[in-house]
């Protein structure tokens, strides 16, 4: 038998060994265990009401400064909103938010980076592109999601569909015609047809563009392309056939499941072969309003024609918003969304929730993105309405600034938006992905 003395030596080596384990950042356990009692808190906070997460935020945060992390700088303005607030709670709060913004979408790396590391940074994020959020930080359990309970209960919200992860907006890209031109768009195939060359970012440099191409695949939208295919021209329908055809072996060797997988097989192929590859949709919008850009089309963020300067070369006016018309067939553009969530290592949780809470439930958290036409609130409680954004002194001067709003472009007999899944997505990523690469590569120099 072991002598008292060696099980006491024993027994302080392996102790000794865990703390150091812990010291260093390297225990399994320990991160196992931290998460595990950040999930716990997320647990409690998602039945506690707006008032009582605010009070944990005081109490955790005065004093201190909470990080966040974003694909949006308007984080910031929010983080001074929610502050302001807090303090109308506890005028001697002295906690801040301090926002940042990474580049070139290394959001995912800067956000690995932290939970890895022996001290942690960041307390939440506002995040986007589905499909990496569901294969870097959602499978891995490297972001874990919080519903706040007065989201869930408000009216309107659809729990199912915005719930897990938690999206705080859907921001629209959308169809646009210079309508100086001649040619006529009502239907989304129009955009593909001989000759087309709409505005659009590299499917590589905006990952949120690539995931609108995999969603194309989804059985609903390749539907939907199938649909508008069978309403086209009888000479149209001749020549889109003839990529149809072409690439339907390709849908099978892909594993695509929808019968109809192919037409948007074509449509994509179609679309990354003959686009105008822009650096950003700010200059898409700049070029695309002008007198010079007669018919040209383009596909791009709603809310960049907010920024327009009218001149006698420029103008709003120009613009025609494609789902507009009456009588277009197909989709309107896609929506890709903003999800809110915290990393497992969140060092402010209470404070990362209440922040959370303030943005996705009041219209002042809401408020630094709800200005904007294209930008739809998962709560519809906190959406500003911009149907008569168009009309300056009571007279309609802008009809594509009129935002028909979110519900409408969402819905499958308005704009019928092509929505990213981020669970589809990142499951047809790893074959898609390669094969919208080759066609990259096809692009003429």
């Amino acid at each position: 038998m072991l002598r008292k003395s060696t099980i006491a030596i024993v027994l302080t080596a392996a102790l000794a060994l865990v703390l150091t384990g812990c010291a260093a950042g390297q225990s399994p356990s320990a991160k196992d265990s931290a998460t595990a009692a950040l999930q716990g808190l997320i647990t409690q906070a998602q039945g506690m009401s707006s008032e009582d997460l605010y009070k944990k935020a005081i109490e955790e945060s005065n004093g201190k400064t909470m990080y966040g992390i974003g694909n949006s700088s308007r984080g910031s303005t929010a983080g001074d909103s929610f502050v302001k607030m807090l303090k109308t709670i506890d005028p001697t709060y002295t906690g801040t938010v301090n926002w940042s913004q990474p580049k070139n979408n290394t959001i995912f790396t800067t956000l690995n980076a932290d939970i890895n590391s022996s001290n942690h940074t960041y307390s939440m994020t506002l995040i986007q592109d589905g499909n990496q959020i569901q294969s870097k930080m959602i499978n891995p359990g490297n972001l874990l999601n919080f519903i706040p309970k007065d989201w869930k209960d408000a009216q309107g919200v659809n729990v199912q569909k915005d719930g897990t992860p938690l999206t705080l907006q859907t921001i629209s890209k959308v169809f646009m015609i210079n309508n100086l031109g001649t040619k006529k768009y009502s239907n989304v195939w129009d955009f593909v047809n001989k000759g087309e060359a709409p505005l659009f970012m590299g499917v590589n440099s905006e990952p949120v563009g690539k995931n609108f191409l995999y969603m194309l695949t989804q059985d609903k939208y390749a539907t939907e392309l199938k649909d508008a295919f069978d309403k086209l021209p009888a000479a149209d329908k001749s020549y889109f056939q003839t990529v149809i055809d072409s690439v339907s072996g390709d849908a099978k060797s892909l594993g695509l499941e929808s019968a109809n997988a192919a037409y948007a097989l074509a449509w994509i192929k179609l679309w990354v072969t003959q686009y105008n590859e822009q650096t950003d949709d700010g200059p898409i919008c700049n070029q695309l309003v002008t007198t010079s850009a007669a018919g040209e089309t383009g596909l791009l963020v709603y809310s960049k024609l907010r920024s327009v300067e009218e001149s006698a070369t420029a103008s709003v006016k120009n613009i025609d918003i494609f789902a507009y018309q009456d009588g277009f067939v197909g989709f309107g553009g896609f929506g890709y969304k903003h999800y809110l969530m915290l990393p497992k290592t969140s060092p402010l949780p209470w404070t990362a929730m209440a922040f959370i809470n303030y943005m996705a439930t009041t219209k002042d958290g809401f408020a630094a993105w709800g200005k904007d036409i294209g930008a739809t609130a998962s709560n519809p409680n906190i959406n500003q309405d911009h149907t008569q954004s168009g009309y300056v002194d009571g007279a309609l001067k802008f009809p594509a600034m009129n935002d028909k709003g979110g519900a409408w472009w969402m819905s499958d007999t308005g704009g019928k938006l092509v929505l990213e899944d981020p669970v589809y997505a990142s499951k047809v990523a790893p074959v898609m992905s390669d094969w919208i690469d080759m066609l990259v590569g096809t692009r003429a120099k």
